[in-house]
């Protein structure tokens, strides 16, 4: 062998070793781009599951709110019915309550009117003839007049109290006890309401704070006067003060404010008896 096919074949083999002379490979390029393009469309997908995930994780959010809101308004109306429920059977009660109440009045009105329409025949009557025998009209400042089946002796306040007080003046005592002593001769066992009356003129003492304390002070006063001397039984009076509640005349005038400050002796058609 040559010296120069020698020296070739060193060459080749020394190519062989250092590798340059093998293939290279190539990937398909077309296989690449289809597989980054599956996994973007696997990424895109995933995006919008998350998406839609999220808005009914919100949806759902909002319908417990709503679902919680009514609940609490179907609670108010359950405890609206419930009150009302209530409300109708206290209403109810009360009404059969009025009913019976209502009933018993009947029955006790029947009485009454039964009892009445047997009394004696003979029983003595706040009328103009009584009115007629009552010598008390004839005193000065007294007035006796009719008011339905009832007989008011009428006597001016001022005549019997020192200003604005239940304390009798001097003389009224006297008038009283011939008031009194007529009213016993005419109606000896009728029933007598001795009612104080005021103005509408505000009081101004501790003591008697309203019209209401002076006017029964002054009907208990006159009370106390006619049983300390015997003019009338006690068991024929009763006592009560209406203030200024019943007034006969306007209190616009002075005039008309003396003639409502009054004590007035009130004959009754009931007999002790029937009390």
């Amino acid at each position: 062998m040559s010296i120069r096919c020698l020296m070739s074949l060193c060459c080749t083999v020394l190519l062989l070793a250092t590798g340059c002379g093998r293939l290279a490979y190539k990937p398909n390029q077309q296989a690449a781009a289809a597989a980054e393009q599956q996994m973007q469309l696997v990424a895109q997908q995933s995006q919008e599951y998350q998406s839609r995930a999220q808005s009914l994780d919100r949806d759902n959010q909002e319908l417990e709110t709503i679902l919680a809101q009514s609940r609490q308004k179907v609670q108010l109306l359950t405890d609206e019915i419930n009150t009302t429920r209530d409300q109708l059977r206290t209403t109810t009660d009360q009404l059969l309550a009025m009913r019976e109440d209502n009933s018993q009045l009947r029955t006790k009105t029947s009485a009454l009117m039964a009892s009445v329409n047997q009394r004696e025949q003979g029983e003595i009557r706040a009328n103009n003839s009584m009115m007629k025998n009552l010598a008390s009209g004839d005193l000065p400042g007294v007035q006796v007049r009719q008011d339905g089946d009832l007989l008011r002796v009428e006597i001016p306040a001022d005549q019997l109290f020192m200003p604005g007080s239940p304390y009798l003046k001097e003389g009224a005592q006297q008038l009283l006890t011939s008031v009194a002593n007529d009213l016993r001769q005419n109606f000896p066992e009728h029933i007598i309401g001795i009612e104080g009356h005021t103005d509408d003129t505000a009081t101004h003492s501790q003591q008697y704070p309203s019209n209401h304390h002076l006017s029964a002070a002054q009907a208990l006063s006159v009370y106390n006067a006619l049983i300390e001397r015997g003019s009338l039984p006690a068991v024929q009076l009763f006592v009560i003060g209406h203030g200024g509640n019943h007034a006969v005349v306007s209190n616009a005038t002075d005039a008309g404010k003396a003639r409502n400050r009054r004590i007035e002796f009130v004959v009754y058609p009931e007999r002790i008896a029937s009390r």
